[in-house]
Order: structure tokens, then C-alpha cells, then sequence
């Protein structure tokens, strides 16, 4: 008999959830999403916690099993509390996610419902193990790259969490003049970077649209944000001793050639041959990715 999870995801933007299967599949017309931003409080994210969750579970089908809630949020976080500390919603930083989803789903289904806390990165980075583009690797470090840059690592199969939870925040590393790598390769930053020297464009879309029609400004913006990236995956490679490392995110895809300008950084910027031979490779689970990983938290 399958076993499933709840799975749900909190980032800067939107609050989602569904159930997934022991074999990564979400459950069809599980899915929905709430969304969260700047303004969000404890009581919004109470509100949609409960809205998504009962979506959720009323797609449970009869007589199934569901295992535990697996719970990924943007961080920091912190695991002892299951509580969070989002930078992109200041007034909902101390909030009790972990409690919240847990009540829910208990209130839900009449009993006491597991929950398992991860952060959104370390989520993703066990889904791309388990399912997606990593699962041949020894030691792995997933990433997102859109419109903030985070990820996780997994080694021999485990999720390394680290003392909070929060290991793999790659995006708050600094760089080039003391900004964070997410201040110079994300797809806000790209975009604010390239109408500084004259570009007349908006967003990540435009650039990539652009870029494609010729723009030099545009490319340079998206070679800069690859640059970063893969200076700072050489570094993770360096430290952590990585062999394979799976980009994903809506930035990563603004050129066909993003990844490979990734690798190509990387292996120019890497200090020694082990690190140098840390492939870069597109992240193999789409959108659904940090949910499959959520659902993980909980099944594995």
C-alpha cells in the first residue's frame, strides 16, 4: 500500500502544499497555494496554513495512509523551536511554522500528525537526491537561483541540516565588494545590475529575452550572475567536497548555456582537482521539486 505525506513548502512569495506518495508523486488536485510576501503575519500564514492543508488532505485517498507532514521553509529557521526567521517576511520572524502545520493536520484527521521541520534548500536538495538530478552523487549540493539563491547538501544519502537547519544558505556568502552572492546573481539583482550600465529592461524575463535577441548589456548580466554562482559553488566544492551539484530556480534558466557558464566558473575558480571535477548539472524535478522534498523530510 502507498504511504503518503503532507508536504508543504513556505517561501518569500507563496505558502504551498499536497500530498506525495512513497514513490515522489503528488497526489492529483492536491496541490494549492496561498500566497505569503512582505506583509504576511502570524495570523495570515495561521490562515493559510489551514486553508492549504485542509485542500491537502480532503484529495486523501480512502483508507490510506499518511505517514507524517514534512514542513520546508525559507530561512533561517530554527529546528530546536520549529519556529522561522524569514528575511523576505519581517513581520511573521519568530513564527511557529512547524506547530502550526502540525495542529492543522492533527485537527484535520482527528489524531496526532508527525511533523518533520527542514529548511526549504535542504528540502529541495533531498528531492534531487532521492528522484532528481543527483541521485547518483556521493555528495551533492542542490540550489535555486531566481529570485533569491539558497540550497542544501546531502551527503551518503542523508540531508545535512547542520546545528539550526540552516546549512546551504549559499546565497548569503559574500563576494565582490562585500555583497552576498544573491545581491549579484540573483534575477532581481541581474536585472538592477544591468540598468546601471543603461539597459532599459525590467525583469529576469527581459533579460533573458534580450539577451537572446542580441543585447550585450543583457548577456553581460547573465554572465555576471554565472560567474558568481559558479565562483561560489567552487568554493562549496572546496569545502564540502562535492562531486555533483543541481542548479534549478527560474533565473537558471534566462540562457540554454546558464548552466555551462556555471561549470565553466567553476572549474576555472576551483583550487584543487577534486573540487575542479565537481559537475554542474539542471536540476531534474521542476516546480515540484521542494514539495517531493518536504514529502521526504517525512518518508525517509
Amino acid at each position: 500500500m502507498t504511504r503518503y505525506a503532507l508536504a508543504v513548502d513556505v517561501g518569500g512569495t507563496k505558502l504551498e502544499a499536497a500530498l506525495v506518495g512513497d514513490d515522489g508523486m503528488l497526489v492529483a488536485g492536491s496541490r494549492s497555494r496561498q500566497a505569503t510576501g512582505r506583509t504576511a503575519t502570524p495570523e495570515s500564514l495561521d490562515a493559510a496554513v489551514e486553508t492549504v492543508i485542509a485542500h491537502a488532505l480532503a484529495q486523501l485517498p480512502e483508507g490510506a495512509e499518511i505517514v507524517g507532514a514534512g514542513v520546508g521553509s525559507a530561512g533561517p529557521i530554527d529546528l530546536t523551536t520549529g519556529s522561522i526567521v524569514p528575511v523576505n517576511m519581517p513581520q511573521a520572524r519568530g513564527y511557529g511554522l512547524a506547530a502550526a502545520v502540525r495542529g492543522a493536520a492533527s485537527a484535520v484527521l482527528g489524531r496526532d500528525v508527525n511533523t518533520v521541520f527542514g529548511h526549504d534548500g535542504g528540502a529541495l536538495a533531498l528531492a534531487e537526491a532521492w528522484l532528481g538530478a543527483t541521485c547518483e552523487a556521493r555528495s551533492s549540493l542542490s540550489i535555486v537561483v531566481s529570485t533569491g539563491v539558497g540550497g542544501g547538501f546531502v551527503v551518503g544519502g542523508r540531508y545535512i541540516s547542520g546545528a539550526s537547519g540552516n546549512a546551504g544558505h549559499l546565497g548569503q556568502v559574500r563576494r565582490e565588494g562585500g555583497l552576498t552572492l544573491e545581491e549579484i546573481a540573483s534575477g532581481p539583482a541581474s536585472a538592477a545590475w544591468a540598468q546601471t550600465q543603461g539597459w532599459t529592461g525590467a525583469t529576469g524575463e527581459d533579460l533573458a529575452r534580450d539577451a537572446a535577441s542580441g543585447d550585450q548589456v543583457a548577456r553581460a548580466a547573465i554572465e555576471r550572475s554565472a560567474r558568481a554562482v559558479g565562483e561560489a559553488l567552487a568554493d562549496a566544492a572546496t569545502l564540502v567536497d562535492l562531486d555533483m551539484i543541481a542548479i534549478g530556480g527560474g533565473f537558471s534558466r534566462v540562457s540554454d548555456d546558464y548552466i555551462d557558464l556555471v561549470q565553466q566558473a567553476l572549474t576555472a575558480s576551483a583550487a584543487h582537482d577534486y573540487s575542479r571535477r565537481a559537475r554542474v548539472v539542471r536540476s531534474g524535478l521542476g516546480d515540484e521539486g521542494p514539495l517531493i522534498g518536504a514529502a521526504a523530510l517525512a518518508l525517509r
